[in-house]
């Protein structure tokens, strides 16, 4: 059984190593994948919309998770226990098949992200994260804090801050309190790296859906 619940900004629905007692499904919502060291270090491996799952080793047959997995931007998601997951995934064919393909095209935006931290610099980095974020939450403006956008991407505030004036100089977007506007998507895709296109036609060809 699906239950509808509120997730607000920066809520942690499962743990890295912890138990899988939930399956997430993002509405509105949009969730970051993150891979933490025993440093304390952390970075973003994967994003989630309303294209996806959390926890989605758990269709595999996971009982534990491999990432944290937080709210980056908050909305309205679904919720179902672990065991009427399991449940329907053996009753339900077609559900299985679409979350099947969403999983590979899911891990096909991880390689691809592997490739793209080593490859490609912060500003082309951080283009293609708001992209993507803008595609799942199809809407111009969401909130979104600079200390944030640094966690997922891996790098301090200050750097963070360098790159997002130098998108609001150039009119891709505008930033206060808080609360990030597209202004002109155009300008992040010519920033862009090719991995943001290059995800975008996995989940199109897999799934039907533009995301990055």
């Amino acid at each position: 059984m699906l239950h509808i619940h509120e997730v607000e900004q920066k809520k942690v629905l499962v743990h890295q190593g912890a138990p899988i007692h939930f399956v997430d499904f993002p509405c509105s919502c949009v969730y970051s994948a993150i891979l933490s060291m025993k440093d304390g270090r952390s970075v973003e491996v994967g994003t989630i919309g309303n294209e996806g799952m959390t926890s989605h080793n758990a269709l595999l047959g996971g009982n534990v998770a491999t990432v944290t997995q937080i709210c980056q931007v908050p909305g309205i998601g679904l919720r179902m226990e672990i065991n009427d997951f399991r449940s329907e995934l053996e009753s339900n064919p077609k559900f299985r098949t679409a979350l099947s393909l969403y999983v590979q095209a899911y891990l096909a935006q991880i390689e691809q992200s592997v490739a793209c931290n080593k490859l490609h610099s912060l500003e082309q980095r951080a283009a293609r994260w708001l992209l993507m974020t803008h595609d799942r939450v199809r809407q111009d403006e969401f909130p979104l804090t600079q200390e944030f956008l640094a966690m997922m991407l891996g790098v301090q505030r200050p750097t963070v801050s360098l790159v997002a004036r130098k998108f609001e100089q150039a009119g891709a977007l505008a930033y206060n309190r808080g609360v990030m506007q597209i202004l002109r998507r155009d300008v992040l895709e010519e920033a862009s790296c090719e991995c943001y296109a290059a995800s975008r036609r996995e989940f199109e060809r897999l799934l039907g859906m533009r995301h990055g």
